[in-house]
């Protein structure tokens, strides 16, 4: 996924601002495909540039909002039927495991023990996003419980692989 496949999914439901975008990604897409606020307005520069995008208002302190273009919409219906979107994650928590054996037990144990309790506190976070949010029937609503519910559940992975790790090293190097 890319920010401007992001960007274009988000306009292709309403035109919106880039204070309206970044709005959208704080309460949608932030846990899925974070963006600061620069890159959403070099973005929209790009995209608009592009032809897929085009300013369709113009409003006071020189506020644009942005319209998806047929070309966008062409381009996002590409992105979205590809066949096998890129799911290759890095994962630097993960690599630290394959070198826990360079710490002490007692360190490598904590480190596993706070990645538990790091997933723990990003699930509780889903979960407070997960009640904050005015859901309702329209299609970022539903695709966003969709995407909750599965960082939810990742995150629940998360700490319980971490904590079973953790038990796992201390019965191995109790040996």
């Amino acid at each position: 996924m890319s920010l401007r496949h992001a960007m274009l999914g988000l306009l292709a439901n309403e035109p919106a601002s880039g204070y309206d975008l970044m709005k959208r990604f704080e309460t949608s897409l932030s846990n899925a495909w974070p963006a600061t606020q620069s890159q959403v307005y070099g973005e929209l520069a790009k995209l608009a540039k592009a032809g897929l995008l085009e300013v369709c208002a113009e409003g006071p302190r020189g506020r644009k909002e942005y319209a998806i273009t047929q070309d966008g919409r062409a381009e996002l219906h590409r992105w979205l039927t590809e066949p096998h979107p890129d799911t290759v994650r890095r994962s630097e928590a993960l690599l630290r495991v394959f070198f826990l054996n360079h710490l002490t037990p007692l360190e490598a144990v904590t480190y596993l023990t706070g990645e538990a309790e790091r997933a723990a506190g990003q699930r509780a976070a889903l979960a407070e996003l997960e009640q904050k949010v005015d859901w309702g029937d329209d299609p970022l609503s539903v695709n966003g419980r969709l995407a909750i519910e599965y960082g939810l559940r990742f995150t629940a992975m998360r700490e319980e692989w971490a904590r079973w790790a953790a038990e796992e090293l201390t019965k191995a190097r109790g040996k």
